[in-house]
């Protein structure tokens, strides 16, 4: 076992005390009951929806009780973070409203990124070496290789552990020489090894579990050779959150086998343990088949896929509080937002990420909102990701305004045709001048197949008798009677059954009306259409064919 001294020269000199951290992070003051939760993410790629999942519990059981909330970023696989990816992470979260209550600026507890917080975790490490509950490890990856492949071969856990620990009861003289002579190495926690037996512990969300105990002694503090000497997330976890005055982690269920390893540091670091509470994935159906939303082959695992599309946020959380507790899916949204969280009510299999069923959600939750609320959330959203419909916004507020109003203001059954921000310009973009392309060719197929001259004379006869008329029924009459002046059909019925009189019915006449002034075979009712539009512009699209 090397002496103090020895083990003390593996660090700078003047690295502190645990007790000066200990009076650095000083424990919260908090009402009875509150709870303190965090959330950590890693920067090694974009952010998943499922991490929003958590974070939304997370934050909802630490701000329900009183608490506080924390994001802190562990950065200390750094071989694999990715450029942005913070600052991804960071808009994300106000995005659906899970931003750290704590920030740097703000916190107490900070820093909250992992690889400043690098002399922290030394101090732990050279702790644990002291007490010769932790150890050097000079195992090259060939070595390490090797022993797993011998593991495999004799079928036995895999781990590095008894006979497969070759530095865990190395001669003092054989560390000293590797260190003497510069080798890179990684300290491991000495674990019980093959005398760790069972341990039980009880999960807040799926009860008491039992397991095997931790034989393995598991790496706490990554290579020497490294410029920033950082630990694994096994060792850094346990020390910020003692330190940070977390009360219950919150996490997703990858790291449930990992529980019995993180009891022995906590015991061995002499921290009380802290209660967890391990989260089941979010799942996608793939034929009969469930299987957890994955980055690589889900779009919409990736959070900037909801931002993009323009989902509603307060829908899309509503949606993910549902996801983890049944009963708020059965509310109103403003009400389940206000609701408790509550992990004995969270799933202990995967959640399935329903797209159709988020849309029906979106679609009901905006057609309840005001029009100027509408209009506020789509220009913010158009100006990340249509600014030509973000500048026709701007110049015709009055416009978009009456536009939304068509078919929602005053309506019994409003209009459910905004699911997402991105739907604006596919139904509303032809009320706006700079966004419409007018109809020139009396051969668009959108016009149905009639023939050209049929088309434009259609258009210049409802030019001659056109009136901005209010009523409905009244303005219908106009194509109506155009209609019939050309041997349109008065109904679909007398059409097909006398093809060969009518060059169509009253249906196909109506069509070319509403392609020629939205562009498309679906819209609101062409009166409201052309009331909302204005004389002057239904004049200037029901002459653009005509004149072609």
């Amino acid at each position: 076992m090397l002496n103090p001294s020895e083990i003390d020269a593996l660090f700078d000199p003047d690295l502190p005390a645990p007790a000066f951290w200990e009076q650095q992070y000083p424990t919260r003051q908090l009402p009875a009951g509150a709870e303190v939760t965090r959330f950590c993410p890693s920067p090694t790629g974009h952010a998943h929806i499922g991490g929003i999942h958590v974070a939304a519990i997370d934050a909802a059981i630490a701000r329900q009780s009183g608490g506080t909330y924390f994001v802190r970023i562990e950065d200390t696989d750094q071989a694999r973070e990715v450029e942005g990816a913070v600052d991804r992470f960071d808009r994300a979260f106000h995005h659906f409203g899970v931003a750290s209550d704590e920030t740097d600026t703000t916190g107490l507890y900070g820093p909250y990124t992992q690889s400043r917080r690098a002399r922290i975790y030394q101090t732990y490490v050279r702790e644990l070496l002291r007490q010769h509950r932790a150890y050097p490890c000079f195992a090259t990856k060939d070595e390490l290789e090797a022993l797993r492949a011998d593991q495999l071969a004799k079928k036995v856990p895999s781990g590095y552990y008894g006979q497969w620990a070759p530095w865990r009861d190395a001669d003092d003289d054989a560390v000293r020489e590797q260190l003497a002579a510069g080798v890179p190495y990684v300290v491991r926690f000495r674990s019980p090894g093959t005398d760790a037996g069972r341990t039980s512990f009880h999960d807040r969300i799926r009860g008491t579990i039992e397991m095997d105990d931790n034989r393995a002694d598991t790496v706490i503090l990554k290579t020497s050779d490294s410029p920033l000497r950082l630990p694994t997330y096994h060792l850094a976890h346990a020390v910020d959150d003692h330190l940070m005055g977390v009360t219950i982690v919150i996490r997703g269920d990858e790291w449930l086998s990992s529980v019995p390893v993180h009891h022995q540091l906590f015991d061995a670091l002499g921290f009380p343990r802290i209660p967890y509470a391990h989260i089941a994935p979010l799942m996608k159906q793939e034929g009969k088949t469930r299987r957890k939303l994955s980055k690589r082959k889900d779009p919409e695992a990736d959070v900037e896929f909801y931002a993009q599309a323009g989902y509603p946020s307060e829908a899309v959380l509503y949606y993910l509080r549902g996801l983890a507790n049944g009963r708020l899916a059965e509310m109103p949204l403003d009400q389940a937002l206000r609701e408790r969280v509550r992990l004995e009510e969270c799933g202990v299999t995967g959640a399935l990420v329903d797209l159709p069923k988020l849309e029906d959600i979106c679609a009901d939750h905006v057609a309840a909102l005001p029009g100027a609320t509408i209009l506020d959330r789509v220009k913010e959203w158009a100006k990340a990701y249509d600014l030509p419909l973000a500048e026709a916004l701007e110049n015709e507020e009055d416009l978009a305004l009456r536009a939304l109003a068509v078919e929602r203001d005053g309506a019994d059954n409003p209009r459910k045709d905004l699911r997402k921000w991105a739907d604006f310009r596919t139904h509303y973009g032809f009320f706006f001048q700079q966004l419409f392309d007018l109809v020139t060719d009396p051969a668009d197929p959108r016009l149905g197949g009639l023939a050209p001259n049929v088309v434009q004379e259609l258009s210049r006869r409802l030019l001659d008798r056109y009136q901005p008329l209010e009523d409905g029924a009244a303005w219908f009459d106009q194509i109506r009677a155009v209609a019939a002046e050309l041997d349109f059909a008065d109904n679909a019925k007398a059409y097909k059954q006398n093809p060969d009189k009518y060059v169509g019915s009253i249906k196909e006449a109506s069509q070319v009306v509403r392609v020629l002034l939205t562009g498309s075979t679906r819209s609101p009712a062409l009166h409201l259409v052309a009331a909302t539009l204005g004389e002057a512009e239904v004049r200037r699209r029901l002459d653009a064919v005509r004149t072609a």
